[in-house]
C-alpha cells in the first residue's frame, strides 16, 4: 500500500509540475512576444509568425530560470491538495509516516532536476542562441543591438613571428555571422619583459582565419605620433570558431559543451570562473529543487490537521524566494572567483536542505 500510495504521490506532483510549466511558459511566451514585436517591429524583416517562433525559441531559457519557483508552487500545491481531501490524514491513520509521502516528492523534484539538465538546458542555451541570431540578422548583424552584445574579456595570445604577446580587449563582444567579433577593440603588443610596443585601437576586429581584421584603426607607438589606417591584419593562430564560442555567456552554453568550454577559456587566457560556475550550478540543480520540495513541505504538511493558515503558506514561499536569492547571489561571487563555483553551487542547498530536514525532525518525530 505504501508503495501504491507512494506512485500516486510521485505521479501527482509530476502533473502538477508539468501544469505550472505549461502555465507559466505560456505567459512567458505572451510577454515576451508582445515586448520583442514592441523592440522589432519596424524592422524591414519582421513578421509576426517570425516574432512568435522567436518567442518560442526563448521560453525554455525562460522556464530553466523559473524552474525552482515552479517547483516550490507545485510541491505546495500537491502536498494542500492531498490534506485537503484528506488523503494525506488517512495514510497517517493508516500508519504511514511522513516520511514515506515525501520521499516520492523528492524523488520526483530530482527528476524534474534531471531532465532540466540534460534535455531542457540544452534545447534552451540552442533555441536562445538561434533567437540572438535571428534578431540580429534583422537588425543588420548590428552587434551594438544583439542580444548577444557582452562585455568582451581580456585575450592573450603569442605573435607569431617572434616572442612578444599581443594583449587584446574590447568594449563589446558578439557573434558576427558565426564569428567573433569586437567592438571598441585595443590590441597591445608586449615585449616579453612587459613594455607595451604598439597599440590599435580599432572600431571593430573581426576573426578571421589566422588573422584579426581591424577596422578603423588609430595605432601609437613609442616616440611617434598616432597614426589612422582604414585595415590593419594582426596574424593570429586562435581558432575562429572556439573564440567565438568562449566569448558566448555561460548561459547560452549546454551541459555537454561547457567542460570544453572551460578548458578552451582557460588556454585562451579567457576567465572561466563564469563558465565553472554555471557548470556546477546546472550539477546542483536537482538538488536544489529537492531542497525546495522540503521547503514546500514544511509549511502544507500539516495544512488540514492544525489549521495553518495562508500566512503559513506565504512565509514559505518566501523562503524559496530567500533560497533563491542566496544562490545568485553566491553564484555572482562564483562567477567572479571571489568564491570557488563549487562552493558557491552547493552551500546554499546544503544550508536549505539541512534547515529543511531539522524542521520536519523536530515537527514530525519531535
Amino acid at each position: 500500500m505504501t508503495s501504491t500510495l507512494q506512485r500516486y504521490i510521485f505521479f501527482r506532483l509530476l502533473a502538477n509540475t508539468f501544469y505550472f510549466v505549461l502555465g507559466i511558459g505560456s505567459i512567458a511566451l505572451l510577454i515576451d512576444f508582445t515586448e520583442f514585436s514592441n523592440r522589432t517591429s519596424q524592422l524591414p524583416d519582421y513578421t509576426a509568425g517570425a516574432a512568435l517562433l522567436v518567442s518560442a525559441m526563448r521560453v525554455p531559457m525562460i522556464i530553466q530560470i523559473a524552474v525552482p519557483f515552479i517547483m516550490l508552487f507545485a510541491t505546495v500545491a500537491t502536498l494542500i491538495g492531498l490534506n485537503r481531501k484528506y488523503e494525506l490524514v488517512v495514510a497517517r491513520a493508516s500508519g504511514v509516516s511522513a516520511w514515506a509521502f515525501l520521499r516520492p516528492t523528492w524523488l520526483c523534484a530530482f527528476f524534474v532536476g534531471a531532465l532540466f539538465v540534460l534535455v531542457i538546458n540544452p534545447l534552451a542555451a540552442e533555441g536562445f542562441s538561434r533567437a540572438t541570431q535571428i534578431e540580429g540578422q534583422w537588425r543588420g548583424t548590428s552587434t551594438q543591438n544583439s542580444l548577444l552584445a557582452q562585455k568582451a574579456p581580456w585575450l592573450r595570445q603569442p605573435d607569431t613571428q617572434s616572442d612578444d604577446i599581443w594583449v587584446i580587449n574590447a568594449q563589446r563582444s558578439a557573434n558576427h555571422n558565426g564569428q567573433a567579433r569586437l567592438v571598441g577593440a585595443t590590441f597591445m603588443r608586449m615585449s616579453p619583459d612587459g613594455a607595451m610596443k604598439e597599440r590599435h585601437d580599432a572600431k571593430v576586429a573581426d576573426l578571421r582565419e589566422k588573422r584579426w581584421v581591424l577596422r578603423v584603426v588609430t595605432t601609437t607607438k613609442a616616440g611617434e605620433a598616432p597614426q589612422t589606417n582604414e585595415v590593419i591584419f594582426v596574424p593570429t593562430n586562435l581558432d575562429p570558431t572556439i573564440i567565438a564560442e568562449a566569448l558566448l555567456p555561460p548561459e547560452m552554453v549546454s551541459v555537454y559543451t561547457l567542460p570544453r568550454q572551460i578548458s578552451t577559456a582557460e588556454s585562451f587566457g579567457v576567465a572561466a570562473f563564469p563558465f565553472r560556475m554555471q557548470f556546477h550550478a546546472l550539477v546542483a540543480l536537482p538538488l536544489l529543487l529537492v531542497a525546495m520540495t522540503m521547503i514546500a513541505s514544511t509549511v502544507s504538511l500539516r495544512f488540514v490537521r492544525f489549521g495553518q493558515s495562508a500566512t503559513m503558506i506565504l512565509g514559505g514561499i518566501a523562503c524559496g524566494f530567500v533560497l533563491y536569492v542566496l544562490v545568485e547571489f553566491t553564484k555572482s561571487f562564483g562567477s567572479a572567483g571571489i568564491i570557488h563555483p563549487v562552493l558557491a553551487a552547493w552551500i546554499p542547498v546544503f544550508v536549505a536542505a539541512m534547515s529543511s530536514l531539522t524542521y520536519l525532525l523536530f515537527r514530525e518525530d519531535g
